[in-house]
């Protein structure tokens, strides 16, 4: 890398390594697939960064990379699982009740995510969970914002189907949405 580039490795992954690791769990499902898979990502971004064009901005770029690392362990992979996504945890409000009927719900949607396509399961996680933007999703999967429109619809689609077909929604008495799995007929 020359000395004029605005862009160094160590600034790129002390800036970005928390964020990819967060996005890389809730891909994979684990803290030690993502870890591996954080090497992966900081070592193809350290190749290719000598070659990068800037015609994206670098955040997007890496978490690019993350994505399609990601991907191919997936495809490879039968084993990963969607990680929790509990934001619960420090909760006061929510007592143990609450606790077990929100990690129940947890589970069915982490089954739903984990059957989605690898393409689907990219979409959802970087729009929904990780809060990017429609064009920052399809930057970051290196498609049209239309694809990722329909990925992104299609794999709320499929979610919403299959939570429909195995909960029953209902309100809680504080207001609050939740279900119960239906029992096999």
């Amino acid at each position: 890398m020359s000395e004029e580039s605005a862009l160094s490795f160590e600034d790129l992954a002390e800036e970005l390594s928390q964020p990819l690791f967060a996005y890389l769990k809730r891909m994979v499902g684990n803290s030690a697939d993502a870890d591996d898979l954080l090497q992966e990502t900081l070592m193809r971004i350290a190749h290719g960064l000598p070659q990068f064009e800037q015609r994206s901005n670098a955040k997007t770029w890496a978490f690019r990379i993350a994505t399609n690392v990601a991907i191919d362990f997936l495809r490879k992979s039968k084993k990963a699982r969607f990680a929790e996504f509990s934001e619960t945890d420090n909760c006061p409000d929510f007592d143990e009740d609450d606790r077990l009927v929100l990690d129940e719900m947890n589970e069915c949607i982490r089954g739903v995510i984990d059957s989605l396509p690898p393409d689907y399961r990219a979409a959802i996680v970087l729009y929904n969970l990780q809060g990017k933007s429609v064009s920052e999703t399809a930057k970051i999967c290196g498609i049209s914002i239309s694809t990722a429109k329909i990925r992104i619809h299609r794999a709320k689609t499929r979610l919403k189907e299959a939570l429909n077909k195995e909960c029953d929604f209902y309100k809680s008495a504080k207001g609050d949405i939740r279900c119960d799995r239906k029992q096999p007929e």
